[in-house]
């Protein structure tokens, strides 16, 4: 009795990290769906606000990252571990990685300028289907590769989002 009760709550705890790491790829993909189609959107119909706000996009993206990587870094440093290994990424720090990671999208959508709306539309999509599968394949690498560095997986992770903040304020 003891071991079907066992397999049936094991079958449980393996469908759980599925459906969040389903749920982490699908804020991802997400957003790179929404990005491009602002960026598209803005240079067909609020060129005006488009110009105003570019500027600042790199900064943005800087900001946003060096505040989530710097966390991470310094989590990883002092030692500090969750008590849950599956507690992880909360929304907030979820949707802020979302938003960071793909404002450079945006400027996709701007070269599609010259597109009509379903194509634009089938970009994006296109993108967010291609983000959403290379961050399910990411969190397995992730979660194999935090295994074996524990806390030094978080100061890598945080110094991997600074490096792309730069890049993109770099880039700007």
């Amino acid at each position: 009795m003891r071991s079907r009760y066992r397999s049936q709550t094991d079958s449980k705890n393996r469908g759980c990290p599925e459906k969040k790491n389903a749920g982490i790829a699908g804020t991802f993909a997400f957003f790179q769906w929404l990005m491009p189609m602002l960026g598209w959107f803005f240079v067909t119909s609020l060129l005006s606000v488009f110009r105003a706000v570019d500027p600042f996009l790199p900064f943005v993206s800087f900001a946003l990252l060096l505040y989530i990587g710097g966390k991470l870094c310094l989590e990883g440093i002092k030692g500090e571990t969750d008590e849950n290994p599956d507690s992880g990424l909360g929304m907030k720090a979820l949707f802020l990685q979302g938003i960071a990671t793909s404002i450079d999208a945006l400027s996709v959508g701007f070269t599609l300028a010259s597109y009509r709306a379903a194509e634009a539309l089938l970009s994006s999509v296109l993108i967010a289907l291609t983000t959403f599968f290379l961050c399910l394949g990411a969190l397995h690498a992730g979660k194999q590769a935090g295994a074996v560095l524990n806390r030094q997986a978080k100061i890598l992770g945080g110094l991997i989002l600074i490096v792309i903040g730069a890049r993109i304020f770099i880039a700007g």
